[in-house]
């Protein structure tokens, strides 16, 4: 048991180490270039240009996306109570979700010779910080008997906030996390099958634990991966 474990905890925390490490010089370069390198144009002069960019979750593997129109409502109240107003906004929204792959080690991996079944014991997919795409907004409704341009500012921050409470208090509800964990396992199981396969595995199966459901020992349940084979065949046919 111990030296079959070993034979599969060396490949597959390769392949792991090898994302998490390749994300991190791909982080520090886009760093590297968004702090201290300088933009020039063709005769060598610097420019004005936006440099900096989004680029989080790097060390982590995206497993899927929670998307979708969020409605948000803001009040405004000044002027002694005299001028009340209150904004409606539609707007889309988004929200992806991760799993920290480098915390994956050789104590979360149980290989079943007798089943051919390599059991990892994953950390638990994380929401990220949800995206409101404020630029496309589809409906924005202000009333109030005079809205100041500092109670519309007001109001437009509040309704800001408020879809990014609500929109992250959605992403993270048992219904939306027990699908992004389905989504993770399917994940790490492809991510998991060339190593599987590059030792003659290729009928292995991979079931992916979550800590919630860690007291449940009916693996069972959880085995909702293909067969390692037939998860390569259909990456080829994809191609």
């Amino acid at each position: 048991m111990a030296v079959a474990l070993k034979r599969f905890a060396g490949p597959v925390l390769a392949v792991l180490a090898l994302l998490a490490a390749g994300a991190a010089m791909l982080v520090g370069w886009h760093r590297y270039e968004r702090d201290y390198a300088v933009t020039v144009e063709e005769d060598g002069s610097a420019v004005t240009r936006v440099i900096a960019e989004r680029f989080a979750g790097a060390s982590s593997l995206k497993v899927s996306e929670l998307s979708g129109t969020i409605q948000s409502t803001a009040q405004d109240v000044r002027g002694f109570g005299l001028l009340k107003s209150d904004q409606l906004v539609k707007m889309p929204f988004s929200v992806a979700y991760f799993i920290d792959v480098g915390g994956i080690g050789a104590g979360d991996l149980e290989w079943n010779e007798k089943t051919r079944t390599l059991i990892v014991n994953a950390p638990d997919v994380k929401p990220g910080r949800p995206n409101i795409d404020e630029s496309r907004r589809t409906l924005v409704q202000t009333n109030g008997l005079f809205v100041t341009r500092q109670a519309g500012e007001e109001l437009s921050r509040r309704t800001s906030l408020h879809a990014q409470g609500r929109a992250d208090r959605e992403a993270r509800s048992p219904e939306r996390m027990a699908q992004a964990r389905d989504y993770g396992r399917a994940a790490l199981g492809r991510l998991l099958g060339a190593p599987l396969g590059a030792l003659g595995y290729g009928d292995a199966r991979v079931i992916v634990t979550f800590p919630p459901e860690r007291a449940d020992r009916d693996w069972d349940r959880w085995d909702v991966t293909t067969p390692i084979n037939d998860v390569l065949a259909n990456s080829r046919n994809a191609r």
